[in-house]
């Protein structure tokens, strides 16, 4: 079992891995900043955790962009600043500019 899951994931090119694990810090952290859906979005509000998750995405699409070339680096950025902008309306006190989540990694987000 462990062989043919190495084998398997052996196959998958690099970039779909990199905007695969991405794509799921975006979903958590979007949720974690009450974008979920349904009435209960407001109760999974959590931006201790969005914080990390983001800065984590903003970490991971900067150190990958040039790997994975603009084509797909291009919307993971796109994501992670309306994340960051969602983290800013969604905080009760604002973080100073160049200091939200991930902003050390992307330059100050407004």
């Amino acid at each position: 079992m462990t062989q043919q899951l190495t084998r398997d994931i052996a196959e998958v090119p690099a970039v779909e891995i990199i905007t695969t694990a991405a794509v799921h810090l975006m979903s958590a952290a979007a949720v974690k900043c009450g974008l979920g859906e349904g009435p209960a979005a407001t109760d999974e509000v959590d931006l201790d955790e969005a914080r990390r998750l983001i800065t984590a995405l903003a970490g991971l699409v900067t150190a990958s962009a040039p790997d994975i070339g603009s084509q797909h680096a291009a919307p993971l950025r796109d994501g992670l600043k309306s994340l960051q902008l969602a983290f800013r309306e969604a905080s009760p006190v604002a973080d100073p500019p160049g200091q939200g989540p991930g902003e050390r990694f992307t330059g100050s987000v407004v």
